[in-house]
């Protein structure tokens, strides 16, 4: 017997009705769908001149004069840097194109043999392995406009927006710009947005550079970037990355031979996380950063005691080209720069090998000799790190307001906390971790204890450049960013010493006294204005009440000779010379300034020395050539400026002199204790009870100089004989000369002599032969 179901003829025209006017429903529905979702009726699609720059935010790099990159500058979200497609590894694109995208080539936007697949299998069939739908282009349109979905409802709704989008990106762009576009845009975790930062945080090298197996595994994370984490998951990243180079024999990229060789490699990262903090000139990078995004100073923005700051900074909006530059300047839209995601390219001075040197001098000097002696000094004091000269009182005095200036202080103060609960929480322990020059220490103790153990810590500022162009080749603004971020480099200001001397014997050379001219080596007593008598002290001194020549004071550090040419000289003509020699901020003309009172920053000093070797010409430090945009345009240049200081006569009599002090004079150590035999000059500075260590030195073609201080000024050594210039100062110039004449790619030579005229290189009679170290007492203790 027969058993069935069998349609007339009316029913079955009833049911291929049906199916073409569903077919056509659906054909009108999704027609509608598309065209309400294009005309932005339904969703978000972006404006035409959106999709025209879809990624508009790009870190800005700090690049060397090697061309090394030194760090970046942007919000963590937005820390990306521009690459652009010839610069990938072509194996980078392979390995992209066979994974995620075989047909990319062949589509607009949507791969319909892809989609249908992914329905089928996924969405009948619910294989999860099956592979997805979504085109490099499709991928592209989620990464740069769709938010994150709550749901498989909301996500299934932002399909067919993003559809739409990625045909319309077909539309704007090529392949090779898409393939640019998905890759600059990829967030691969630890603040690597974009390929070239995600190419040197794992493997420290450039997206060019990368090798066939390191693309492989950056494109195996594109998957899922936290779960195929090379750095924490190394088993299933191999895994992945060599489910990549599969994809890649399998589309003819790899030769079979090339896949079985590169899958037994083991994975390996060279991980380097990205953070502005860390890296080479840390300091250099937030001085620059504070430079070029400073606005127009408003007298009311600044505190009633910083007038010569203000003063400073509108000198500087009106004549330095870099400081303010991104408000000063406008991109083509009218907009000021930002710098943060414009992705400018600064383009520096500095040498990435000099700065490495001048920090290895700095780490070398101050953890292996000055630090362990000042804590050696001060061990088991009541009064440590403080001078043995404070008073209790004094020394409470100052915790008192460094609590006050504490971040954790005005934390606290924010949220209400009373003055008697601040101090309960000062003095409870906390768990914490501290800097060692041994490496982070975690401990447990007060907050209290804490400011007085960072106080411990003596500071140093370390800068160089080439006196003839004023290129900044190094600048160290102190021993650890991450813990010490006051720069001493343009920030901070301290008492000069000694090296102040050099300016006053200028102006001595200018007013026509002579090196080789003679004085009676014998206490001085100067009037000032008020007709008070100032009788400057010369502890240790040499030679005295016999004859002496004027470069043997210069020679000797004599207090005795500098005050006896200040006996000529005007205090308000020095105090301009001073301004010419590029010193700023508020100079007192008063006559005891000729030993070294006013603040001065290691970023002048070392300015004003370049007259020395320049024939008189001072030449501004130059820390930026040029600054270029996104797409590698130049946008600004920058030269250096030079200012008339000295005759040529003068500056080469000065010059001689101070050759002097380095042969046979306060600088000799450099000779005698580093080997150093290149012809320099420099001078060494010590300031009142050893506040402040200095040495400024030179060659022809580098200018270097260095401060060693406390935080505060009574915190120092309570021995002259290791709180000197010449101790705590002068050894991170020498070993950072040793370094830089090691390295034959710099150029540098030791060699390299001064230029000087046959009729100024006259040199005076030696007074007698000065023996080493005989000059190690009191050589700056200036005051009465």
């Amino acid at each position: 017997m027969k058993t069935g179901f069998k349609l007339t003829g009316r029913q079955r025209v009833y049911v291929v009705y049906g199916i073409w006017t569903s077919l056509a429903v659906f054909v009108g529905v999704t027609a509608i769908l598309f065209t309400a979702i294009a005309k932005g009726w339904i969703g978000y699609v972006p404006p035409v001149e959106q999709l025209a720059n879809p990624i508009d935010k790009y870190a800005t790099q700090v690049i060397s004069s090697d061309g090394r990159t030194l760090g970046n500058f942007s919000y963590s979200k937005d820390n990306r840097i521009y690459v652009g497609y010839n610069d990938l590894s072509p194996d980078l694109v392979k390995a992209l194109i066979a994974t995620e995208d075989v047909r990319f080539s062949k589509h607009s936007g949507i791969d319909m043999k892809g989609l249908f697949r992914a329905i089928v299998k996924r969405g009948i069939f619910m294989q999860k392995s099956s592979g997805g739908g979504s085109t490099i282009t499709q991928q592209l349109a989620k990464q740069l406009y769709s938010p994150s979905a709550e749901n498989l409802k909301e996500r299934l709704l932002q399909k067919p927006i993003e559809w739409v989008i990625a045909v319309r990106l077909e539309r704007y762009y090529t392949k090779e710009e898409i393939v640019n576009l998905y890759l600059n845009k990829f967030d691969f975790l630890y603040n690597a947005v974009g390929i070239e930062s995600a190419a040197r945080v794992y493997f420290g090298a450039t997206p060019r550079t990368l090798k066939t197996e390191e693309a492989a595994t950056l494109v195996g994370m594109c998957k899922n970037p936290s779960y195929y984490n090379p750095v924490r998951y190394v088993q299933r990243t191999t895994e992945r990355r060599n489910l990549v180079m599969r994809q890649m024999r399998d589309n003819g990229y790899l030769t079979p031979a090339a896949y079985d060789s590169l899958r037994m490699i083991p994975l390996t990262v060279h991980f380097t996380r990205l953070d502005h903090r860390d890296g080479l000139a840390p300091y250099f990078r937030e001085y620059l950063r504070m430079t070029m995004i400073a606005k127009k100073p408003v007298r009311s923005d600044y505190a009633s005691w910083q007038t010569q700051k203000f003063t400073d900074d509108s000198l500087a909006w009106e004549t330095n080209p870099l400081y303010g530059w991104c408000n000063k300047n406008r991109k083509t839209n009218g907009e000021p720069y930002n710098l943060y995601t414009d992705g400018l390219k600064v383009c520096t001075t500095i040498d990435a090998h000099m700065q490495q040197y001048a920090e290895e001098a700095m780490v070398e000097h101050m953890s292996g000799t000055v630090q362990p002696k000042f804590s050696k000094e001060k061990a088991g004091r009541k009064y440590a790190p403080f001078s043995s000269q404070l008073k209790p009182e004094e020394i409470e005095e100052i915790m008192k307001r460094a609590v006050s200036q504490s971040d954790r202080y005005r934390a606290l103060k924010k949220n209400g906390i009373s003055d008697a609960e601040i101090a309960k929480d000062f003095a409870t322990p906390t768990e914490m971790r501290v800097f060692s020059w041994n490496g982070a220490i975690d401990t447990v103790m007060t907050p209290m204890d804490s400011i007085r153990y960072y106080k411990g810590f003596l500071r140093t500022g370390f800068m160089a450049m080439d006196p003839r162009t004023g290129h900044v080749k190094a600048y160290v603004g102190g021993i650890d960013y991450n813990s010490f971020k006051y720069d001493m480099v343009t920030l901070g200001r301290r008492q000069i010493g000694s090296t102040m001397k050099p300016f006053v014997y200028s102006l001595a050379m200018i007013e026509g006294i002579s090196p080789c001219d003679k004085m009676l080596h014998v206490q001085q007593v100067l009037s000032d204005e008020n007709g008070k008598p100032w009788v400057p002290k010369n502890a240790g001194a040499k030679m005295v009440g016999e004859e002496v020549t004027i470069q043997w004071g210069l020679q000797q550090s004599s207090n005795w000779v500098t005050a006896y040419l200040m006996k000529s000289l005007s205090p308000y003509t020095l105090a301009r010379l001073l301004h010419s020699f590029g010193l700023r901020g508020g100079i007192d003309p008063v006559i005891s300034m000729c030993l070294g009172t006013p603040d001065v920053s290691v970023c002048e000093m070392v300015s004003g020395y370049t007259t020395f070797p320049n024939r008189g010409v001072r030449i501004e430090p130059l820390f930026v050539t040029r600054i270029e945009d996104s797409k590698g345009k130049t946008v600004a240049t920058f030269t250096p400026q030079v200012v008339d200081v000295l005759t040529e006569e003068a500056a080469c009599k000065m010059l001689t002199m101070l050759r002097g002090v380095m042969d046979g004079g306060t600088g000799s150590r450099v000779r005698y204790q580093y080997g150093l035999r290149a012809p320099m000059g420099g001078k060494t500075g010590t300031t009142q009870e050893n506040s402040d260590g200095w040495f400024i030195g030179f060659t022809p073609s580098l200018v270097s100089g260095c401060w060693v201080g406390g935080e505060e000024r009574s915190i120092h050594f309570d021995r002259m004989s290791e709180g000197q210039g010449a101790s705590m100062a002068l050894p991170i110039y020498a070993l950072f000369m040793k370094k830089v004449y090691a390295d034959k790619t710099l150029g540098y030579s030791d060699k390299e002599n001064f230029e000087i005229p046959e009729k100024y290189a006259r040199t005076c009679p030696p007074v007698r032969e000065s023996l080493p170290d005989t000059f190690t007492l009191g050589e700056d203790d200036f005051f009465n």
